[in-house]
C-alpha cells in the first residue's frame, strides 16, 4: 500500500488566502466552510481529501484550499455548500515525518468521518433543506459513499475515490457519479471499470462513470495552477461533478 498512499499525498495544494467567499462556522458540532444563500433548498456536502480544508503545509492559518473555491462554485449553481473538517484542525501534513499517512489515517478513519457527517446531513435538514448531494474527493469518497448507501443524500460524486470497494458500489441505490483518473493506484481504472459493470447491471440506479485520460488521483482538488492543461482537466471534471448534482439533487 505504501506506493498507494503515496500518491494521495504527492504534490499537496498551495494556496492563496483570499479565495473563498463564504465563511466558516459550527455545523453538527464541526468547524464547516459554507458558502451560498441559507434560503435554498438544496444542499450539496463536500467531503474533502486528507489534505482537509485547510493548507498543512504553510505555516499561514485559515488558507483556503482549491476544495474551497469548488465549493463557491457549487455555491454559485445555487446549492447551499458545505465542507467540514472532519478533520478537527488535524489535517494530513506531508512535512511531519513522525506522522505518515498510515499512523495519521489512525486518527482520522473513514468510518469515524461517516459517523460525524450523520449529524450534519441531520443540521441542514434542520435548517429546512429538502435535498443533499454529497460529493467525496479521495478520504471523502468513501465517506460520501456510505451516506449514499444508507440513503442520507439524495445523489454523489465521488471523485478519484480511495478504499471505496466493489461491494460499496453495490450498496448504492442512489444516483451515482464516479469520476477517475488514468493514472490513478489508488482507484485504478480496471477497479473504476468494475464499478461500472456493477453499475450497468443496476439499470434503475441512474449511474455516470468517467476516466480521464493522462491525469492522477487527486487531480480534481490537487492541480498546477500554472499548467493549462491540468486546470482544464479539474475544471471538466467540476462541471461533471456540477451537472450530476445539478440534476439528481432538486
Amino acid at each position: 500500500m505504501s506506493g498507494h498512499h503515496h500518491q494521495c499525498t504527492e504534490n499537496p495544494p498551495n494556496l492563496d488566502p483570499n479565495s473563498g467567499s463564504g465563511h466558516v462556522e459550527k455545523l453538527g458540532n464541526l468547524d464547516t466552510y459554507v458558502s451560498g444563500s441559507t434560503h435554498s433548498k438544496l444542499a450539496v456536502l463536500l467531503v474533502s481529501h486528507v489534505f482537509g480544508y485547510e493548507t498543512p503545509n504553510l505555516r499561514f492559518q485559515n488558507l483556503y484550499l482549491i476544495s474551497l473555491k469548488l465549493a463557491d462554485k457549487v455555491a454559485e449553481a445555487g446549492f447551499y455548500a458545505v465542507v467540514p473538517d472532519f478533520f478537527h484542525g488535524d489535517p494530513y501534513n506531508p512535512e511531519n515525518q513522525d506522522r505518515p499517512l498510515p499512523i495519521w489515517i489512525k486518527d482520522h478513519g473513514q468510518e469515524k468521518g461517516f459517523e460525524e457527517s450523520k449529524p450534519i446531513v441531520e443540521a441542514l435538514k434542520n435548517k429546512g433543506i429538502t435535498s443533499i448531494g454529497a460529493a467525496g474527493f479521495c478520504w471523502g469518497a468513501k465517506v460520501a459513499v456510505e451516506l449514499a448507501k444508507q440513503k442520507l443524500v439524495d445523489a454523489t460524486v465521488l471523485l478519484h475515490p480511495s478504499r471505496v470497494t466493489v461491494d460499496d458500489i453495490k450498496g448504492v441505490n442512489i444516483p451515482i457519479a464516479v469520476l477517475g483518473a488514468e493514472l490513478d493506484q489508488v482507484s485504478p481504472p480496471e477497479l473504476v471499470r468494475q464499478f461500472e459493470d456493477v453499475l450497468a447491471s443496476k439499470p434503475e440506479v441512474k449511474s455516470f462513470v468517467k476516466i480521464f485520460p493522462s491525469v492522477k488521483h487527486g487531480w480534481t482538488v490537487r492541480y498546477n495552477e500554472n499548467d493549462p492543461s491540468e486546470v482544464e482537466a479539474a475544471e471538466e471534471a467540476h462541471k461533471d461533478m456540477l451537472a450530476w448534482l445539478t440534476n439528481h439533487v432538486k
